[in-house]
């Protein structure tokens, strides 16, 4: 397949909804009108890329309706990216055209380009922003993947167990207590890590596994000792 391969169905396409289209026009793919309403440009590529996204974003500073074409998605295509794609366009103000070739040859439009107004998710962002100040440190390395992080829960339920290692099966509140830990009851019961083990109403001990967990991490709670009230 060619590029060129789009521009007859496109034209097809946009002329049977009214309008005038001609292509080639100036850096425009595709350039059509209706009557007195704005312009309409389509960049046509085979995939989407970055290079379309950049022809769009250029011709945006032209004429304000700027749409994306690329064939249809395989399994393995773009399809395996909508949700993003869709969201980069909508970001962008783009418009985001399928195109199919062929004997059954058709668009489908996907997104229509528009302003962007994001939806701020305040919920999302206060949980961000509690992980941030509870975290000790940094104790991560940005732009790894396949470790574990050390989180803010993680950070806490070590103080847990450093303590529950020192002065053996505790009282949950004590341990809360002696940690600064206000949340050490849920997460010893919840036990997340398989760190803890009820012992008594109320009391924990500390498992083989948290034993591991405090040699591997023995670096870390020096430093979380060292902040604890």
């Amino acid at each position: 397949m060619r590029e060129a391969d789009l521009y007859p169905v496109l034209k097809s396409y946009l002329e049977a909804q009214g309008y005038e289209v001609k292509a080639e026009v100036g850096d425009c793919d595709l350039l059509a009108r209706r009557g007195e309403e704005p312009p309409v440009v389509v960049e046509l590529k085979l995939t989407f890329s970055l290079a379309l996204v950049m022809q769009g974003v250029a011709r945006q500073t032209v004429f304000e309706h700027v749409y994306l074409a690329v064939p249809v998605s395989s399994e393995r295509g773009w399809k395996l990216r909508y949700k993003d794609i869709i969201r980069l366009c909508r970001r962008l103000g783009l418009g985001l055209l399928a195109v199919r070739t062929g004997a059954a040859a058709q668009v489908e439009a996907h997104l229509d380009p528009g302003p962007y107004q994001p939806r701020r998710r305040a919920k999302a962002a206060g949980r961000l922003l509690r992980e941030f100040e509870r975290r000790v440190g940094d104790p991560n390395v940005g732009g790894t993947t396949g470790v574990k992080r050390m989180t803010a829960y993680r950070q806490d339920a070590l103080r847990c167990a450093a303590f529950l290692n020192a002065e053996g099966p505790s009282k949950a509140a004590l341990v809360a207590k002696a940690t600064g830990v206000a949340r050490a009851a849920p997460l010893m019961r919840t036990d997340h890590y398989g760190w803890f083990e009820r012992v008594a109403r109320g009391v924990y001990g500390l498992t083989p596994m948290g034993e591991a967990a405090l040699r591997e991490h023995r670096g870390t709670i020096q430093a979380l000792v060292a902040t604890e009230p």
